[in-house]
């Protein structure tokens, strides 16, 4: 696991900038603190900064040149099923210098180009120079596990890990106003855009070629062309099995190491599953829970023991006060590179930073959710595509739903809260009925947020046709809606736009792994090609995941309703930030100065967050404390 960085110069002016490459890979030393090391070529500069995993030698530094000389590597991954990709090469005849699977993904890229990627079983980005072509390729895993940015500038092409790298390429940074709307819909920038104008992300499934001809994206993957190429109409059952087997191969596969390795232990059914399964493979798993002493509501450590007592794990709690959180807090906001507002980012950071204390890599059960319908939004939907009855109570009860107090707070609050927003999608299409659900404004009270004079048309437009592109598989609203829909959009914009993100930069700040079995694609694969009905019904949820496991599992773990990973941030709102919002950042002197946001608006959010009835203002203000500290670390 490590970070990569890469410049490629198209004229005289464009080579001035290779110089830059020491800086970019130093601003991803967090990713790579075990070594650091610089490629050069006449009109191109490779950048690796390393966090030794496998083969933690000197052999498997990087960049990696091949013996002839011609083709050089940077990778940030791991590949787990390289052992036997090696044997393969070996009987063709490929001699290897190091016991890395970087040096086997670049013979095989050597043999293969770019159709290697269809055999390569684990997470990555990487790019590789072949200097008799002077020819760049970049590429990304299939669900975007492993971050990939890059930016075409006039005189030079760039590409890393992280936008921080390759702000060191002097990049203009002008913020993507569309990008901008989105952020404050979704708490964060989904697709292949980023906050900056000219910087995008390489989408999951695709790479990228750069020549003397121009820079051509391709993709190599997607979630359709993997469903379509399966078929298990097989009965319940033997589904079971074949679920059972493949995830416990992906889970094996995925303790490969040279380092100390663990799992985190939620309490959650996902991550329990992988500790069960992690626990036969080795003889005392180290295991790792975050609990919250002054949030009760919230703690789950007491469902993570009972799993770890089952399997005998060597477990270790982190019990956090409300001050440790808070204390962590600057910490995490200064690593990003663009707003990003998923508040439990907070806990994810302090639990890699503590876990990386005992060992380097931990499994987790990313991905679930997404892939067996586990989210409460899930139950919502199928009720919504069920049960017209329920439909029809619900718009009697409406305008007194309003009315009620709403707050992620409280149990009861939470309720009226989730009640509400269940009411107002009811009646809107496949697809704007998800976009509502997925974040926090309806579109008149999006733009209500900005200055007439900072959003344009041409903005809205272009918001729309981003908005448009990532529901893309709500095809014609015509069309009878699936659960299948849901998900799939869950993957696109829900996983890959924020839970991998939040996972791989709060590890990476603290140079520690986190690999998600769920996420191995045999395992999304063959999820994908399961009927609805295999998922979720109107009384239960992940239905064939908990009939799988079931017998490795205690049964508290299943009778029980699921918790978000959440942080108090109204209890901060109301006394540790309470003046660094009112007096700084959403302060009238900074948004009049700012000329981007409404204060009208900002006024009437903040006097909704203080009042009895907060409902969602909570994340809105969170969002907007978190644009303005990056802002100001920006501009200001």
């Amino acid at each position: 696991m490590c970070g990569i960085s890469g410049i490629y110069a198209f004229n005289e002016e464009g080579k001035n900038s290779l110089n830059s490459i020491e800086k970019s890979v130093q601003a991803l030393n967090k990713r790579g603190p075990n070594n650091t090391g610089v490629y050069t070529d006449k009109q191109l500069a490779l950048g690796h900064a390393r966090l030794a995993i496998i083969d933690v030698s000197q052999n498997a530094n990087q960049p990696f040149t091949d013996s002839s000389g011609n083709y050089t590597i940077v990778y940030n991954g791991e590949i787990f099923n390289y052992k036997i990709l090696k044997e393969s090469l070996r009987q063709k005849g490929a001699s290897f210098k190091s016991e890395s699977d970087t040096e086997v993904l670049l013979k095989l890229f050597q043999l293969e180009g770019a159709e290697c990627l269809k055999k390569l079983d684990g997470f990555f980005s990487f790019a590789i120079y072949d200097k008799s072509k002077q020819e760049l390729f970049i590429a990304r895993d299939r669900y975007g596990i492993k971050p990939l940015v890059y930016s075409m500038q006039e005189n030079f092409f760039c590409f890393a890990s992280e936008i921080k790298a390759l702000l060191e390429f002097k990049i203009p940074k002008k913020i993507n106003k569309a990008a901008l709307m989105q952020f404050f819909h979704l708490n964060y920038i989904a697709g292949n855009n980023t906050i900056f104008q000219d910087i995008y992300k390489l989408e999951p499934g695709h790479y990228g070629v750069l020549n003397k001809s121009g820079f051509n994206i391709q993709r190599y993957y997607s979630l359709e062309s993997g469903i379509n190429q399966t078929s298990y109409d097989v009965g319940f059952e033997e589904n079971c099995k074949k679920l059972y087997n493949l995830l416990d191969d992906a889970v094996r596969v995925r303790m490969i190491s040279d380092v100390p390795l663990g799992a985190f232990l939620s309490g959650g059914i996902d991550s329990s599953v992988v500790t069960a399964l992690a626990s036969r493979y080795t003889g005392k798993l180290n295991t790792f829970s975050i609990g919250f002493k002054d949030e009760p509501l919230f703690d789950e450590t007491a469902y993570a023991t009972l799993v770890a007592n089952k399997y005998k794990t060597n477990h270790t709690v982190f019990s956090l006060s409300n001050q440790d959180l808070f204390e962590n807090l600057n910490e995490m906001l200064d690593y990003f590179d663009e707003p990003f507002a998923d508040s439990s980012a907070l806990n994810v950071y302090i639990l890699c930073k503590n876990t990386r204390n005992k060992v380097t890599v931990a499994l987790s059960g990313d991905g679930a959710d997404e892939m067996f319908a586990g989210y409460n939004k899930h139950a919502a939907a199928y009720a919504i595509l069920n049960n017209q009855y329920l439909i029809n109570q619900l718009k009697f009860f409406n305008p007194i739903l309003k009315k009620l107090p709403q707050s992620r707070n409280s149990k009861m609050g939470n309720l009226i809260r989730q009640l509400s927003k269940l009411t107002e999608g009811a009646y809107l299409s496949h697809a704007d009925r998800y976009w509502l659900w997925a974040g926090f404004y309806n579109h008149k009270q999006l733009l209500e947020l900005f200055t007439p004079t900072f959003v344009t048309e041409q903005n809205i437009e272009t918001y729309q046709k981003n908005k448009n592109n990532l529901l893309s598989f709500f095809g014609n609203n015509s069309e009878k809606q699936t659960m299948q829909q849901i998900l799939l959009s869950d993957m696109k914009i829900v996983l890959t736009g924020d839970m991998l993100p939040k996972v791989d930069l709060m590890s990476m700040a603290n140079s520690f792994e986190v690999r998600p079995p769920f996420l191995d694609h045999k395992v999304v694969d063959f999820v994908f090609g399961l009927p609805d009905k295999y998922k979720i019904n109107a009384n239960n949820r992940k239905i064939i995941l908990k009939e799988t496991f079931k017998d490795l599992l205690p049964n508290e773990i299943f009778n029980r309703s699921k918790k978000g990973f959440e942080v108090p941030l109204l209890k901060w709102f109301q006394t540790d930030l309470k003046a660094l919002i009112t007096e700084d950042l959403l302060s009238r002197k900074m948004i009049e100065e700012q000329q981007i946001f409404n204060y009208e608006t900002i006024d009437k959010l903040l006097k909704k967050l203080f009042s009895a009835n907060p409902g969602d203002s909570v994340a809105k203000v969170w969002a907007l404390i978190v644009f303005q500290y990056w802002y100001k670390k920006y501009y200001l």
